[in-house]
């Protein structure tokens, strides 16, 4: 559970969405845009469980995400 709030945590800093996440075929996702958070944040969230989708528009988890 702390390894998903310090990601979400880290996730907040480049979002105020209303609607920032959705889950899909077994994916977490978050929508913010992988070119928008820090080289630093994004290894970060690496090791958390979280990498950018190839689309540039979101975050995806297969850790924590699941329909």
């Amino acid at each position: 559970m702390n390894d998903l709030i310090e990601a979400l945590q880290i996730f907040a800093k480049y979002t105020d969405a209303t609607w920032p996440s959705w889950c899909e075929h077994d994916m977490f996702h978050i929508c913010v845009e992988p070119e928008k958070v820090s080289e630093e944040d994004t290894k970060r969230l690496d090791e958390l469980g979280f990498f950018p989708d190839e689309s540039g528009y979101d975050f995806r988890s297969y850790r924590f995400g699941s329909c």
